[in-house]
C-alpha cells in the first residue's frame, strides 16, 4: 500500500502543463484544509457518547477484558482445613473496526478554467465528501450496523428496558396524554430503575428524548400556580442529569415507538470508536479526471457497564 502511494506521489499529471499542475496542487491543499475544518452541528452522535481517545488507524479489532469475582467466604471453626475458594473470572468481547471511503475529483476542463480565471476551484465537492463521511460515523454511532455487527448507542446489547406505565388519557403511554406530574414520575422512574436495577452502583447523568417530547417538558407548567416547567422541576430534583432531545429518539424504539434513554455518559461506562477521522488521501489521475480518495475508520461503541443503560419505549 506504501509502495503504491509512492508511486502516486510521485507520478506526473501528464494532462497539466507545469503552470497548471502548481495551480491545482496549491489549490487542492487549500481545498483540503478548510474542508477539513468544517462543522456540521446537526450531527449529533458525537456529543453524546465520549470517543476513545487511545485508538489509532492501525486497530483491526478492539478487545475489551471484564474481570468479576467469584467463589465465597463463611465463618469457619479455628482449625478448619476446608477454606472456600475466591477467584476471578475473565470474560473477553472483541469489536471490529470498519472502514469508510468515498472521494471527489476535477477534470482537466474544471481545473484550466479555474485558472484561467484566477478563482479557487469550488470547494464543494470536498466538502460534499467530508459530509458523507460525517454521516456514516454519525449513524454507526448512534445506531450500528447490523451488516458488520458494529453496535451503537441506541441498541446498547442487554441493556436495562424500562416499562413506560400506560395511564395516561385512554390508558396510552404517550406524553401527549399524559399530565405533567405522570411525565415527570416517567422521567424519575427511568433513572430509578438504573439505581435499583444495580442495587445503586449505578446511575445516570443523561437522558435523552425525541425533540417534540423535549418541547413539551421545556414549555409545559409543572403547575398551574407555578411559573416551573417540567423540565425546570426534574433539574431541580437531578441536577446531576443533563436532558437533551435528539432527533435520533423519534421512532428508535420497538415498533417505530419513540424512545426515551437514560445512561451514564462516561468514557468509564462507555466509548465510540473513531480510530481515524476523515482524511484525503493522494489525488490520483484518471484519464482526464483528477481523482482524491477520502477515509475514515469506525467501529461503533462500546458499553463496559450494560445496566448502566436503560431505553424506555412509548413516551
Amino acid at each position: 500500500m506504501r509502495t503504491r502511494l509512492t508511486k502516486l506521489k510521485s507520478r506526473r499529471m501528464d494532462n497539466l502543463d507545469a503552470s497548471e499542475n502548481a495551480f491545482f496542487s496549491r489549490q487542492l491543499e487549500l481545498t483540503k484544509t478548510r474542508t477539513y475544518d468544517r462543522k456540521y452541528p446537526n450531527l449529533q452522535a458525537r456529543n453524546f457518547v465520549p470517543l476513545d481517545p487511545e485508538l489509532d488507524n492501525a486497530v483491526e479489532t478492539i478487545r475489551l477484558r471484564s474481570y468479576t469475582n467469584v467463589g465465597i467466604a463463611k465463618l469457619i471453626a479455628s482449625y478448619a482445613d476446608d477454606l472456600p475458594r475466591a477467584d476471578v473470572k475473565t470474560d473477553e468481547a472483541t469489536f471490529s473496526v470498519k472502514s469508510i471511503g468515498t472521494s471527489y475529483g476535477y477534470n482537466l476542463q474544471e481545473i484550466r478554467s479555474a485558472q484561467r480565471a484566477g478563482v479557487a476551484i469550488d470547494q464543494k465537492k470536498a466538502a460534499a465528501a467530508r459530509r458523507a463521511t460525517e454521516v456514516v460515523i454519525d449513524r454507526v454511532l448512534a445506531l450500528g450496523d447490523a451488516a458488520t455487527g458494529l453496535t451503537g448507542l441506541l441498541n446498547v446489547p442487554n441493556a436495562l428496558s424500562y416499562t413506560v406505565p400506560a395511564d395516561g388519557t385512554g390508558a396510552s403511554a404517550l406524553w401527549s396524554a399524559k399530565t405533567p406530574a405522570l411525565i415527570i414520575r416517567d422521567m424519575v422512574g427511568i433513572c430509578e430503575h438504573i439505581v435499583t436495577q444495580t442495587s445503586e452502583i449505578e446511575s445516570p447523568n443523561m437522558l435523552l428524548m425525541p425533540r417534540a417530547q423535549f418541547t413539551r417538558i421545556r414549555t409545559t407548567r409543572f403547575d398551574v400556580s407555578s411559573d416551573k416547567t417540567i423540565l425546570d422541576w426534574f433539574k431541580a430534583q437531578y441536577p446531576g442529569v443533563a436532558v437533551e432531545p435528539w432527533y435520533r429518539m423519534t421512532g428508535a424504539g420497538a415498533g417505530g415507538l419513540d424512545r426515551m434513554m437514560a445512561y451514564s455518559m462516561s468514557p468509564d461506562h462507555m466509548q465510540g470508536a473513531v480510530p481515524q477521522e476523515f482524511e484525503q488521501l493522494p489525488v490520483q489521475e484518471r484519464g482526464l479526471e483528477f481523482i482524491v480518495p477520502c477515509h475514515a475508520r469506525v467501529g461503533g461503541v462500546q458499553c463496559y457497564y450494560p445496566l448502566s443503560v436503560a431505553y424506555g419505549d412509548g413516551i
